[in-house]
C-alpha cells in the first residue's frame, strides 16, 4: 500500500532528523542550515499530520464504544460531538498546511537597494529605503551585514547590498527572512520636496529593491571555475577617488549568463572575493527560479510580481504622511512609522493576498 503525501513528508522528516545527527552533517555549518531549513519545513506538516491521526483514532474509538451501547456508550456519546468538532479542524488546517508553499521560505535573504530616478533625490530615498529594512530587520530579531555600499555624494546610495539572515532557521516557514521580504522587490516611489529644492515644490522619484534568497549550501548552485573572470583593482570612493592604496576590490563575471558582481568595501581581497561569490550564488539561484517560473505556467502571481523589476509597487507620499501599496490596494497615513522600521501591516497585505490566492488555486 503506497504511503500518503502526509507519511511520506513524515518519513522525510525522520531521515533528515537522524541525518542531522551526523558528524558530517554537524561539521559543516552550510549543511546542517540547508537541512534545517527543510526539518522547520516538514515539521509545520507533521505536527498537525500526527495532531490529526490521533484525532482520527479518538473519534473512531469513540464511535465502536457508542455502538456497543451500555454505560460506556452513553458516556462516550456526550463526548462525541466535542471529537467530531476537533477531526473537522484538523482535517481542514492539515489540508491548508498540504498547500504547497514557496520552498524558499525559510532562505535568507540578500536585499538590493538601487537609485533610479531622480539624480541625488533617488539616492537619498534609496538611503531611506535601506534604514527601514535594517530597522524591520532588528525589530524581528534578524541580524544584518552591509555587503557593499556605493555612497552618492549627498550621502545617499546609489548602490547598497545587505545580507538579512535570522539566527536559527524558523520553526514554521511563514517566519522566514524570504517569506517576509520577497514582496519586496520591486520599484518603490517616493513623492516628496527634495532637500536640494529652493522653489519647495513637490518631486517625484524612485529606487528599485532586488531581493534575492541566499544560498545556504555552496553546493546548491554549481560553479565551474572555468565559468568564472576574476578581475582586482583599486576600490574608490564618491567621485571617484582612491580609497585603497592595494588591489582589494574584486569584480567576478559569470560568463555563461553575463552576471557580473563586484565589491570594495573590505581592506581584504579574500574577503571581498567571498561576499562577492555570496551575491553571485544567490543572483544565479534567483535566475534559475525565474526561468522555471516562466516555464510554469501556474506558477504563483506573487512569485511573478517578486521576479518582475519594473513593477512599481509602492508610494510614499510625505506630505500626505500615506504609504500605498498599488498590488493589494493597502492605504494608511503612517509613512513615519512605516520608515522607522514597522512594516508588518504592509508586508501582511501582500502576504495576505498571496494566501488567499494559493488557497483559491488549491480549491480548483
Amino acid at each position: 500500500m503506497s504511503q500518503t503525501v502526509p507519511e511520506q513528508m513524515l518519513a522525510e522528516f525522520h531521515q533528515i532528523e537522524e541525518q542531522m545527527g551526523t558528524p558530517e552533517v554537524l561539521s559543516s555549518p552550510d549543511k546542517l542550515r540547508a537541512l534545517g531549513r527543510r526539518y522547520s519545513e516538514l515539521g509545520r506538516v507533521v505536527r498537525v499530520y500526527l495532531a490529526w491521526v490521533e484525532a482520527r483514532d479518538d473519534l473512531s474509538e469513540a464511535k465502536e464504544i457508542v455502538d456497543l451501547g451500555g454505560e460506556d456508550g452513553a458516556l462516550f456519546a456526550d463526548e462525541l460531538p466535542g471529537l467530531e468538532k476537533r477531526f473537522a479542524e484538523l482535517s481542514e488546517e492539515l489540508k491548508n498546511v498540504l498547500i504547497p508553499r514557496d520552498p524558499d521560505d525559510s532562505r535568507d535573504v540578500i536585499l538590493e537597494v538601487k537609485a533610479g530616478e531622480g539624480g541625488d533625490e533617488s539616492a537619498l530615498f534609496a538611503g531611506d529605503l535601506l534604514r527601514m529594512y535594517q530597522r524591520f530587520a532588528e525589530n524581528k530579531g534578524w541580524q544584518t551585514q552591509m555587503l557593499s555600499a556605493n555612497e552618492s555624494d549627498l550621502g545617499g546610495y546609489k548602490v547598497v547590498q545587505l545580507a538579512i539572515k535570522s539566527p536559527h532557521p524558523p520553526e514554521d516557514p511563514a517566519d522566514g527572512v524570504w517569506a517576509h521580504l520577497k514582496y519586496e522587490a520591486g520599484v518603490h516611489r517616493v513623492q516628496r520636496v527634495p532637500v536640494t529644492e529652493s522653489q519647495g515644490r513637490i518631486h517625484t522619484s524612485a529606487a528599485g529593491v532586488l531581493v534575492f534568497p541566499e544560498v545556504d549550501d555552496p553546493g546548491e548552485v554549481e560553479l565551474d571555475p572555468n565559468d568564472l573572470r576574476i578581475d582586482v583593482y583599486r576600490s574608490s570612493g564618491p567621485g571617484g577617488q582612491s580609497v585603497n592604496t592595494t588591489d582589494s576590490a574584486v569584480r567576478i563575471t559569470h560568463v555563461p549568463t553575463g552576471i557580473v558582481v563586484s565589491m570594495q568595501d573590505e581592506k581584504s581581497q579574500h574577503k571581498n572575493r567571498d561576499a562577492a561569490m555570496r551575491v553571485l550564488r544567490a543572483r544565479l539561484l534567483a535566475a534559475k527560479q525565474e526561468e522555471a517560473a516562466a516555464e510554469e505556467a501556474a506558477h504563483r502571481r506573487s512569485q511573478v510580481r517578486t521576479v518582475d523589476r519594473s513593477e512599481r509597487i509602492r508610494t510614499y507620499n510625505y506630505p500626505e504622511n500615506r504609504i500605498s501599496d498599488h498590488r493589494t490596494g493597502y492605504k494608511a497615513y503612517n509613512l513615519e512609522t512605516v520608515l522607522g522600521g514597522e512594516l508588518g501591516p504592509v508586508i501582511d497585505s501582500a502576504r495576505e493576498l498571496d494566501e488567499r490566492e494559493r488557497m483559491e488555486r488549491a480549491g480548483e
